[in-house]
């Protein structure tokens, strides 16, 4: 790959990088001036009225959303056919340390137990970077979340026995955002995953999380779960903030996969208020569009 195409992939994906931590997604922010608009509790309009004043601000000054910029993870949709299958690791990890040292991001990562900062939010494994081949595809589909330290406490995954079916499924959910929900700055992005083991079930409870807020299912027996445990998780009171609320969450996504007879994997996975995922769409020749952030860049 000659240097100068190779610089232009890096700045597409540090620039991407950058702009996730400071312009919420087009659809968390417009749920969460829904949510504004629809509450009632004084409290809970203040807390709103913050939030919303931070996104401004954000945009206004062209810094991150939140001091926590959390853990850069990518997701890599990768087509057999795109050409420069070979550079995407170290692209990424460049962009990533560019765009820390840029924006700037704050540093989160630490080495293993050895609680070293590397200073750049790279180091061992970091960027997490997870890889799907598209056959026929000559695109590269990148989704990125940044895993804050709070929104990422609830974090769970268990194998449950298959006989407690929907109704296990809610309680360890209902309970996982009952005992930390309140830690991760709610109203939360919920994302659960369904399969065999604790490690696919977590798996995919990231990767619904990185759905659009009012997507659904394709398993009509999961999308009416979604709508359950929004209402019920809305019931609990806690947003936002904690401040009390009508709404807990800013939605409520679940990735289903089949499972063993003898096993029934939950994960979960939460956003905070300020979600910060993106989704982009880099070309062939390197030109790329920007999906998640289109209503937020027009500002």
């Amino acid at each position: 790959m000659e240097e100068n195409l190779k610089q232009k992939f890096i700045k597409t994906v540090e620039d991407f990088t950058a702009m996730t931590g400071i312009y919420l997604p087009d659809d968390v922010e417009a749920r969460l001036r829904e949510m504004s608009q629809q509450e009632t509790i004084p409290n809970a309009k203040t807390m709103y009225d913050c939030m919303l004043e931070d996104v401004s601000l954000a945009k206004e000054l062209h810094r991150p959303i939140c001091q926590d910029t959390g853990v850069i993870q990518y997701f890599v949709e990768v087509g057999t056919e795109f050409p420069y299958q070979d550079q995407i690791e170290s692209v990424l990890i460049e962009a990533a340390r560019n765009a820390t040292l840029k924006t700037p991001l704050r540093p989160n990562v630490v080495e293993p137990l050895g609680e070293h900062n590397t200073g750049d939010n790279t180091g061992y494994g970091a960027p997490y970077i997870e890889y799907e081949l598209v056959p026929g595809s000559s695109d590269l589909r990148l989704r990125m979340y940044m895993a804050g330290g709070g929104c990422s406490l609830p974090g769970r995954s268990k194998v449950l026995m298959p006989l407690e079916g929907v109704d296990g499924i809610k309680k360890f959910v209902y309970q996982t955002i009952l005992d930390w929900g309140v830690n991760a700055c709610p109203p939360l992005c919920v994302g659960i995953g369904l399969g065999t083991c604790a490690a696919t079930s977590a798996m995919l409870s990231k990767k619904a999380l990185l759905r659009p807020i009012g997507t659904h299912s394709s398993y009509p027996e999961v999308a009416k779960l979604e709508d359950e445990i929004r209402d019920g998780l809305n019931s609990l009171g806690i947003a936002p903030l904690g401040f009390g609320g009508s709404q807990t969450v800013l939605g409520v996504n679940i990735e289903a996969a089949a499972h063993h007879p003898a096993t029934l994997g939950v994960g979960i996975s939460t956003g905070c208020w300020a979600t910060r995922r993106g989704d982009i769409v880099i070309h062939k020749d390197l030109t790329s569009e920007i999906k998640s952030h289109i209503k937020s860049l027009e500002v």
